[in-house]
């Protein structure tokens, strides 16, 4: 059993950067996704060298894992066979992500920019020395 476009997109989004632009995680998730078809396993003989990059890079995200199996050929040599799969609990993390309760923090879109700044703008060679520098009592 694979995942879903929208269960892979969201896992993109949630490991790699919540602020991308679903268009290009969903793009994402649909390339991977045409490489598994209705399979849990993949060869990885089957990738090019840009495809298997991008699933080093989600492997890297903890979204897939490698498995690999030996077999005899009929000459008696051995040959490894690498696999790529989605992590078993990946479909359960973005489903309990997906259905967490979400805290609605309201945000003054016409509020202190600025916030309490104040001496953050000062270098410290812009600080008077003097406390009366600008003041009457100086000139006086």
């Amino acid at each position: 059993m694979g995942m879903t476009m929208a269960e892979l997109t969201e896992a993109i989004r949630q490991h790699i950067d919540m602020e991308m632009d679903p268009e290009v995680a969903c793009g994402m998730a649909e390339h991977a996704l045409g490489f598994f078809g209705f399979y849990d396993r993949i060869i990885d003989n089957a990738l090019e060298p840009t495809d298997r990059n991008l699933f080093y890079m989600f492997q890297d995200y903890d979204l897939l894992t490698t498995e690999s199996e030996e077999t005899t050929l009929w000459d008696g040599r051995e040959w490894r066979i690498h696999y790529w799969r989605f992590k078993p609990e990946l479909r359960e993390r973005v489903e309990a992500y997906m259905n967490r309760e979400v805290e609605v923090v309201e945000v003054d879109p016409f509020g202190d920019v600025y916030g309490d700044a104040g001496s953050i703008w000062m270098r410290e060679g812009d600080k008077p020395r003097n406390p009366n520098a600008f003041t009457s009592d100086h000139w006086g």
